[in-house]
């Protein structure tokens, strides 16, 4: 077996490895670039404290086993942001609360919400029966924005919060953002 100078394998090296950037750049700029484009976006993220909340008016359910409907209007009191995903709503009663689920039919969009841009969101529900078992007497609602921890706190008057199969399984959904007034 003849040995091949390194030379040569040096260069068979560097053909292979450019063979396998797509992009024809240096790779290493091409994930600061990627980095910088992520960090870009999540600084430009919405922030719950330069957001207002309007919860209602509701369409609430009046009796037990009725489905009712409590929009959420956000309205950007800072600059340009933008909303992504879904809102984090949890329903609560005194220290026992629970998450609402994402609508599972639902695409979030990237929402851009410009400087005094208002933007909405709605919960879908099944009033319960209060002290069944399996329905949360929820007296709370808190709204936070996707990917923070801080949220706001509402009152919950629609009446109790239907279980699927307890308090812990709410009957609700919560909607993706949409562009106030779709």
């Amino acid at each position: 077996m003849r040995a091949l100078p390194i030379a040569v394998v040096a260069a068979a090296a560097a053909l292979t490895l450019t063979a396998c950037d797509s992009g024809g750049s240096n790779s290493t700029e091409d994930g600061k670039k990627a980095s910088t484009a992520s960090a870009a976006a999540s600084s430009t993220a919405c922030k719950i404290d330069q957001i207002g909340i309007q919860v209602g008016p509701a369409n609430a359910a009046p009796t037990a086993g009725d489905t009712g409907n409590v929009p959420v209007t956000l309205t950007n009191k800072g600059a340009e942001c933008t909303l992504q995903g879904f809102p984090a709503v949890k329903v609560q009663d005194g220290g026992t609360g629970t998450d609402v689920p994402e609508e599972k039919s639902a695409t979030p969009p990237k929402l851009t919400l410009a400087a005094s841009g208002t933007a909405s969101f709605t919960i879908t529900y099944v009033r319960g029966t209060a002290g069944d078992g399996k329905s949360l007497a929820a007296t709370t609602l808190k709204i936070g924005l996707p990917g923070a921890a801080t949220t706001q706190s509402f009152k919950w008057s629609y009446g109790p919060l239907a279980g699927k199969t307890g308090p812990n399984d709410p009957n609700a959904s919560v909607s993706s953002f949409q562009p106030a007034g779709d």
